[in-house]
């Protein structure tokens, strides 16, 4: 599989498998390498210097639905301070807290339904910030792919409780800072949350922003893992420059791999007692699915003998395999049990692994680690 075929949508993964070699598309651009488990470390940490320097910055942050942090890391590893984050999932404050990356940020428990900006006038009072920012991701679950298994009534996301954007920009109206940052996912922009999207671009414009809305994918920014979200970046100034430059893709810088990301992490001193699947129903399937394909490999489509399922009656992520050399599918958030990806071993991913492949340092620290999987997998990448 290429850069040009990893850029295609999921959903047609099994298309992409499918009469590939009939298909003539550029080479890959991938890191040739022996499998020999050989890979290049590419996992960072954070030190006590970055600590300090950002502790400098005059340009400070609010962040809102802070969850593990991704957001946050990213805010200052770009030279901003984070000065107070809020969420209402206690284990994601205890996470914030215990790290020193934001020994200086005042944490927030609490929901963003009960709370107003007069609560932050004195955390922003006293770090006076030159310019100030307050960046959030919104729950995404109403605007999902995975809502779109659900009838269009039950979906429509403007009357979804979960849609928590309203208050998002409540906050925004209250506090009035020079600019922000609204997240959510690709999906956002489907026909039918067309009014969804019409709110926000009115209020944005109502209460005095500029803005850009940029459609990213992780994997064409340094990223090991393809995530599509859609960015609303505002400001109450011109915008002088234009969205960020792609690094990786085609004719730029091969995509990474996971295996530099998650390679270190192979070994029994990462072992978990969850990542085992021999005991499990599709265990034998499994184990017969290379890597970098899902269980269309193992159909009749596929020239596969005595298969067992047939291609095109399960989703895409079915049995899902990593490859090594290969950057990572998205990461579902509270997936089946057989939904990937899984790793090349025929295993569950780790929680090292998943954290990884967001991009979070490796001297992260997460509280509650043993319960924190599937809030890591809906985090948003600091890259």
């Amino acid at each position: 599989m290429n850069n040009v075929e990893f850029l295609n949508e999921q959903e047609n993964f099994p298309t992409l498998y499918a009469e590939a070699e009939s298909i003539k598309v550029q080479e890959p651009k991938i890191s040739k390498r022996i499998n020999d488990n050989k890979f290049l470390d590419k996992n960072y940490k954070t030190s006590k210097d970055s600590y300090e320097e950002v502790k400098e910055s005059k340009t400070h942050v609010v962040s809102f639905f802070s969850g593990a942090g991704g957001l946050d890391i990213g805010a200052q590893l770009a030279k901003a301070k984070v000065i107070s984050s809020h969420d209402f999932d206690e284990d994601s404050i205890k996470t914030l807290s215990q790290n020193d990356f934001f020994n200086h940020a005042q944490h927030n428990l609490g929901d963003i339904a009960q709370a107003n900006g007069l609560d932050f006038k004195n955390i922003i009072d006293k770090n006076n910030p030159e310019k100030l920012i307050i960046i959030g991701g919104p729950p995404c679950q109403p605007f999902s792919k995975a809502g779109y298994w659900t009838t269009l009534k039950n979906r429509l996301s403007h009357n979804d409780p979960r849609n928590m954007i309203g208050n998002y920009f409540r906050m925004i109206s209250e506090i009035q800072p020079d600019g922000f940052l609204l997240e959510n996912v690709e999906s956002i922009l489907h026909p039918h949350n067309k009014l969804a999207v019409e709110n926000i671009i009115e209020t944005i414009d109502f209460l005095g922003y500029n803005f850009k809305m940029i459609r990213a994918n992780a994997i064409e920014y340094g990223v090991p893992q393809k995530r599509k979200r859609v960015f609303f970046v505002c400001s109450k100034k011109i915008f002088r420059n234009e969205e960020p430059k792609k690094t990786h893709g085609i004719d730029l810088l091969p995509f990474e791999s996971v295996q530099d990301w998650i390679g270190k992490f192979d070994s029994m001193e990462f072992f978990e007692k969850e990542e085992l699947t021999n005991r499990g129903t599709y265990h034998s399937d499994l184990l017969d699915v290379p890597p970098g394909k899902n269980y269309i490999a193992i159909t009749a489509a596929a020239g596969y003998p005595n298969p067992k399922f047939v291609a095109q009656k399960r989703f895409w992520n079915f049995l899902l395999k990593l490859h090594p050399d290969l950057p990572s599918w998205t990461i579902a958030a509270q997936p089946g049990p057989w939904v990937g990806p899984f790793h090349w071993n025929s295993r569950r991913l780790r929680i090292p692994e998943i954290a990884a492949l967001q991009t979070f340092p490796e001297n992260y620290h997460l509280a509650q680690e043993d319960q924190y999987k599937n809030k890591l997998e809906m985090q948003y990448h600091p890259y």
